[in-house]
Formats: structure tokens, sequence, C-alpha cells
């Protein structure tokens, strides 16, 4: 089991110690670190000895990527990643290919071309030893004029990620294929992964057995976005988007970063479900996966 379960301190938000979900907390050398900002978007490195995660300033016009790393038998206290500090721009949705020697993230950061439109696209560090190399545009094909958001990575290295292509009012869940160190043109998700009105920021299993997507419009008097998960057949194609319940889902909807531990045994989601509004990380055991998989699949 990775280092960050024995020691990372989950506390309840509800005084109810048989109520789940629970928020997440981290021992440190002050006590404990819970951040009061709106926070979402976690990454675990593969060996779970840092973790990267996302926080917003109160109006959300403002993000930054803080990273905390497991040293002498406790978390630091987080500090912001160096990539993330120039605070004229927004950094999210930290995620770690397979091996951990690159870190994806999107900003809309400019790049530096002369003809280039401002939006978010996906960046990424390599590691240089212990330290992180220049942010990089990974660039076309993956990035475009639109907006590129939240990659989620395959075990072949395939990449999924969400596009806001230019003129379009509404996002969409495509992949791009990894091979011989590129990403390929990317490709449309079916409509079972792109189902509703909206959607966005979906994440992948590793072995593409499932695709967690937050979305709008799936279902009648349902509002804003929340959690669905869709299986994969054995047959081949994918399930129906299936709600995953009132332990992801809160009213009025607003949810939409999804991610897992290296093992798979543990899953880590944005919800709001404080009276500020702010959203916060939230953690559940992954067998609530496998319960929803042995109920909607043969």
């Amino acid at each position: 089991m990775v280092r960050y379960l024995i020691t990372a301190l989950l506390c309840l938000f509800s005084l109810d110690i048989n109520v789940k979900p629970y928020i997440l907390l981290l021992r440190t050398d002050h006590e404990f670190i819970s951040d009061t900002l709106p926070s979402r978007d976690v990454a675990i490195s593969p060996a779970g000895d840092e973790i990267y995660y996302c926080v917003y300033t109160p109006d959300y016009h403002y993000s930054a990527i803080l990273y905390t790393k497991f040293e002498n038998g406790k978390w630091t206290i987080p500090d912001t990643a160096p990539f993330s500090k120039d605070s004229r721009y927004n950094f999210t949705e930290p995620a770690f290919n397979n091996d951990g020697s690159i870190l994806y993230f999107s900003s809309n950061k400019p790049s530096g071309r002369s003809d280039e439109k401002l939006n978010h696209d996906i960046w990424a560090v390599k590691r240089e030893g212990d330290e992180w190399g220049d942010p990089y545009n990974i660039g076309p094909p993956v990035n475009t004029d639109g907006g590129e958001y939240f990659p989620s990575f395959t075990s072949d290295g395939s990449m999924y990620f969400t596009r806001n292509t230019v003129n379009e009012e509404t996002s969409y869940i495509y992949k791009s294929a990894y091979s011989a160190g590129i990403f390929n043109e990317p490709v449309l998700l079916p409509d079972e992964i792109n189902c509703g009105t909206d959607r966005y920021n979906a994440f992948v299993a590793p072995d593409e057995s499932f695709v967690v997507v937050p979305a709008e419009g799936v279902e009648k008097n349902i509002y804003g976005s929340n959690y669905y998960i869709v299986f994969r057949k054995k047959e081949g194609g994918w399930t129906l988007p299936v709600n995953m319940g009132p332990k992801f889902n809160t009213s009025p909807g607003r949810g939409w970063s999804f991610s897992m531990s290296p093992d798979l045994k543990y899953v880590f989601f944005m919800a709001t479900k404080k009276e500020n509004g702010f959203s916060h990380i939230y953690w559940l055991e992954s067998d609530i996966i496998d319960a929803l998989k042995e109920q909607f699949t043969d």
C-alpha cells in the first residue's frame, strides 16, 4: 500500500463517524492542513509520496497548483508548485503520466507563439532529478485555438481530455492515442461518454474499463454538473451513463473533478458541501465503483 495511505489523516466533515464521504486533511509539522480556499484536482505520484492539487481564490478568478511531499514520516506544508507561480495566469488539473516522469496540467499561460490566441491549453513539466524542468505547451494535435483541459491517462499513455472548440458553447471529451513518444490526432469519444447537454473533465480508468464524466443535462429535473460513470461492455462499446449517487452528487450540482489513488483503492473528487459554497476535495473507497458496475453491467 502506498505510503500516503498510512500517514494521511482523513477526517470526517460530518460529526457522525458513520457518514461518508470524508474531507481530505493531511498531517504536517503544523498539525493539520486543510485548505480553507476552494480546492479540487488531486494528482498523486505513482510512488505515493507527492500530492499535487489545485486551489482557487474565493471569487474563482485565479488558481494555482500546490504540492506536498511525504518526508520524515509526515507531509510537508503545501507550497506553490514552481511552474505555477505566475499569478497572472491560471494553473489547474494536474495529472501524472504512468511512471511519474511527467506532470501534465491545464493553463491559460501564453506559449509565446506570435499568432497565439490566449486560451487554456494542456502543458507539461518533466522531472530533472528531484526538480521539475521548465513547463512547455504540448502543442498540436492536442492543443488548438479552442480550450483544452483535464488530461487523464490510460496505461498505454493515451490521453483523455476536454476540448472547447472555437465558437462552440459546449465541451466534448476526446482521446489522443500515444505512440512512438507522440500524441496522435484526437478522436471524439462516443455519445455515452459525451452525454447530456454539456460534459467535461472525464477521468478514465487506466485499463479503460470505465470513465467518470461530470456532465449536465443527462437527466430531467437534475440540474448543474453531476458525476456519471460509463462502463465498457464485454462485447465492446459503452453502457449508458449512470448517476453515481448522493455520495458524489450534491445540490445544486457543483462537481467536475474526479481522480483515483495509484493503487485504485480510493477516489478523490470535488464537491460543494459546506455552507460557504466553496468546493473541497473529498474521498471514498473505490468499492463503490465495483458496486455500481455489478448493478449496471451484465
